[in-house]
């Protein structure tokens, strides 16, 4: 029987806590990037290794981070408490594992919707075209030709789509507003990001 997206997550991205000033519950959004990864596994291709190792390595550092001080776990519970407070320290190892862990994010965010919205188009065509707009830009020649590379060993649509519910508009649906959902979440990090230059030089 297929995996539906249900039953490889355990918290939708929907279901991340967002306050009204913006800030993610650090908890919640890990453990929603972890359903990411755990899709990445399902699919059983070597394409997404890359990808998959670099979210799991940056998911790591901002957990250390946000567990580094259980005397108050709320010092670290939002990631813009964790951007806020590394800039301060100096150290900022977790505020570079989130910069990488979202564009990591937004790479299968935009293949996403990509291969959602233009049916016709090759999973490696959504996924090179979404590289080409997102981290493209960050990476040197080599690591260029490996993702290239990568992106042409995509499985097939049927494929992707049978082993995460079905090539169907309901499983569609899910799917998209699962995306979006992370899309949302994704701008708001930017938005963080760009407010205090927390990027520079990372």
């Amino acid at each position: 029987m297929s995996k539906t997206l249900e039953d490889l997550i355990t918290r939708r991205f929907q279901d991340v806590t967002v306050s009204e000033a913006g800030h993610i519950n650090t908890a919640e959004f890990l453990e929603a990037a972890e359903g990411v990864v755990k899709l990445f596994d399902i699919l059983e291709s070597a394409a997404f290794y890359p990808v998959k190792t670099d979210m799991t390595a940056n998911i790591k550092k901002v957990r250390e981070k946000s567990l580094s001080n259980p005397s108050d776990p709320t010092v670290y519970d939002t990631l813009q408490k964790i951007i806020t407070a590394e800039a301060k320290e100096g150290d900022r190892t977790a505020t570079q594992g989130l910069l990488w862990l979202k564009r990591g994010l937004e790479l299968t965010a935009m293949a996403l919707k990509r291969s959602l919205e233009n049916q016709k188009e090759t999973l490696s065509e959504s996924f090179t075209e979404a590289y080409n707009k997102t981290l493209k830009q960050y990476h040197g020649f080599i690591v260029k030709k490996m993702f290239g590379v990568a992106m042409l060993a995509c499985p097939d649509r049927e494929t992707f789509y049978k082993k995460i519910g079905g090539d169907n508009e309901g499983a569609h649906e899910q799917l998209l507003a699962w995306v979006n959902a992370l899309q949302g979440l994704l701008n708001e990090l930017n938005i963080f990001y760009a407010s205090g230059a927390f990027d520079k030089g990372l």
